[in-house]
């Protein structure tokens, strides 16, 4: 199939690019700002947020895969309306695009879906729209909800790197090796299940190829782990790994909690609707090995994908 990717330049985007081609499917990066981040994808400049152009994209397409969002959990609650303009407009767009040309499609969901931030409440009303247009509209749209994805590649934000968005993996992996103490917002006790980038690229296509397949499921798939941890615990994990790799083991410093989040315990990932879609949750990358290898790619991207921060910049 070719297969349009909105946000194919992001960083689970450019996963799924990958996925598609090792499966002989043909990636079309559907994106606003020209840029294919280094991949040899078919680009069509366009906003999710323009009806005509989803609908273009739809046109040249035999199926989409909408990953496109405004991201932040506390950064969009001072001004909620980007995304809710992108999300939830994007998102519809999208469903109406694929409805227009009967194509199968993918929404990724958010894991957090529970939280009361403006990310996960957009995230979730595009979800509840896949359901309905699935049911009224005769739509061949799965869902995959996926948890925090980690791996190489993802962007720091400053002082590391230029990232808009502060992620929790490049945050905590860049400080660990720069010899500063690790942040914790709320001391951590929130839960974050982390999934490896990969394990979530193949879901993703996965469940494109099962609507292809006219097998819409009622249910949504949730890739993650079959036991929560906290982010206090992924902090110690990454500690441990840079302390392995000869840095000197930093703290961690607690800070208050941020705006729309909790420490609430959540259900964890149904790991076992996998195996809709051909995926053996047995075959998942644990968060050891991922988390190594992660560490890894860092350390060997310092100075090119991140740096370590003047002095004079370590407390921002």
């Amino acid at each position: 199939m070719k297969v349009g990717v909105t946000g194919g330049t992001g960083f689970i985007g450019q996963y799924v690019c990958e996925e598609l081609a090792a499966r002989g499917h043909t990636p079309v990066v559907f994106d606003h700002r020209g840029e294919g981040d280094g991949g040899p994808w078919e680009v069509m400049l366009g906003d999710i947020r323009d009806a005509t152009a989803m609908t273009e994209l739809a046109a040249h397409c035999d199926g989409i895969i909408h990953l496109a969002a405004v991201l932040g959990t506390q950064e969009t609650i001072t001004n909620p309306r980007p995304a809710v303009e992108t999300n939830v407009m994007g998102g519809l767009n999208f469903l109406e695009a694929v409805a227009q040309y009967d194509l199968p499609g993918v929404y990724i969901c958010v894991g957090n879906h529970w939280m009361n931030n403006s990310y996960s409440i957009s995230k979730t009303t595009v979800e509840r729209f896949v359901r309905m247009f699935n049911a009224d509209r005769g739509t061949r749209v799965n869902c995959v909800r996926a948890v925090n994805a980690y791996g190489p590649r993802q962007k720091a934000a400053p002082p590391f790197a230029a990232g808009k968005v502060r992620k929790i993996t490049p945050a905590l992996v860049c400080r660990a090796l720069s010899g500063i103490p690790v942040e914790l917002y709320g001391g951590g006790r929130q839960v974050s299940d982390m999934v490896w980038v990969g394990d979530v690229a193949r879901t993703l296509v996965s469940s494109l190829e099962a609507a292809a397949e006219g097998r819409v499921l009622e249910k949504t798939v949730e890739i993650g782990p079959a036991e929560s941890v906290t982010i206090r615990e992924v902090a110690e994990l990454v500690i441990d790994i840079c302390e392995q790799r000869g840095y000197p083991r930093v703290g961690i410093a607690d800070l208050p909690m941020r705006p729309g989040e909790t420490p609430d315990t959540p259900v964890t990932a149904d790991v076992s609707t996998l195996l809709a879609v051909g995926i053996d949750p047995e075959s998942l990358v644990s968060l050891e090995e991922g988390m190594t290898k992660t560490v890894d790619w860092y350390l060997e991207h310092r100075g090119t994908a991140w740096d370590v921060p003047p002095a004079g910049l370590r407390a921002a």
